[in-house]
């Protein structure tokens, strides 16, 4: 079988490790934004020490605003963000199904993060990423971060599955593609880990949006869940919807969450959100006809109405 053709997603070894480590730099110098300049002894001290305390992750569905968020945190002066590392990503899977120990687990998030500072030579800011795969271990970020912030962007599922539709990553027709994505699935209809045991067949099987909103509801489920213990002083919610609509009222709530309390930096993350387009906000009530909310309500109809979604 060629690797195009094998189902399971790219592991994380210690033979194929560089390369997981070569495409997370790659990565992450591409999307890495700073408007530092200079060199002071706090950043080379950083660099042999970078703080990882307080960090910031940015947890949600995919589809659900996640990036426009975090692309918003990095115009923060006081924050090294990083765009969904590649290997953090991967590395999900295997926390989520217990195949590491908690130790080695937490050693290989925390080091990933130390290196990735080092490299933009930022070791001295507050560490802060987004990857929609880590609303499926809060339990162990909080446990391995126990300082950590946890901002959880939620949207409407309708509207997050017909986005998420438009996307390469789940689709039946992807498969030939050959394609991985970067926590090393094939794109296509293959069950993903969060997919129940019980029906990795079914998922394989149904349309694309069904998978989509499963994929929603999955993440959604998983963020709210591993958050419920966290204290309020750890755990922020806010509404994709909101954010969009009125980015000041939550702009300003999350920067007092997240303690930040420079003018400048506030009026920095403000000027970023104020680029937040709404236009998107209930696509669903035009573009999706009554067997798609059919196929929605039966898989996610619960969590849209917990959530509000009406």
């Amino acid at each position: 079988m060629s690797r195009a053709d094998d189902p399971t997603p790219t592991p994380i070894t210690l033979r194929n490790l560089p390369r997981w480590i070569k495409r997370t730099v790659r990565s992450d110098r591409r999307r890495y934004r700073s408007a530092r300049s200079g060199v002071s002894v706090g950043r080379l001290a950083g660099t042999v020490v970078p703080n990882l305390r307080e960090p910031i992750f940015v947890i949600g569905a995919d589809r659900s605003g996640t990036t426009f968020l975090g692309n918003s945190l990095s115009s923060l002066p006081e924050v090294s963000y990083h765009h969904e590392p590649v290997v953090i990503k991967a590395a999900a899977r295997y926390v989520y199904e217990d195949r590491w120990p908690v130790r080695r687990a937490a050693f290989f998030f925390r080091s990933t993060y130390a290196w990735l500072m080092r490299i933009h030579l930022d070791g001295d800011l507050r560490f802060a990423e987004k990857s929609p795969s880590n609303s499926f271990i809060v339990p162990f970020l909080a446990r391995a971060f126990p300082d950590a912030s946890f901002v959880h962007i939620v949207r409407d599922g309708r509207d997050a599955a017909l986005s998420l539709a438009r996307q390469p990553w789940l689709l039946a027709a992807s498969r030939a593609s050959g394609r991985r994505e970067p926590g090393g699935y094939r794109y296509g209809p293959d069950a993903r880990y969060w997919v129940e045991p019980e029906r990795r067949a079914e998922f394989e099987a149904t349309t694309d949006l069904h998978r989509c909103i499963w994929s929603w509801r999955r993440h959604t489920e998983a963020a709210l869940t591993g958050a419920a213990d966290l204290p309020a002083a750890r755990y922020h919610e806010l509404r994709y919807e909101s954010l969009v609509t009125s980015p000041v009222f939550e702009g300003d709530a999350l920067l007092d969450f997240l303690a930040v309390d420079r003018p400048a930096s506030r009026a920095a993350f403000l000027g970023a959100l104020d680029r937040a387009d709404p236009v998107g906000v209930g696509r669903w009530r035009q573009e999706l006809g009554p067997d798609d909310l059919a196929t929605i309500e039966a898989e996610a109809g619960p969590v849209l109405r917990r959530l509000g979604y009406e």
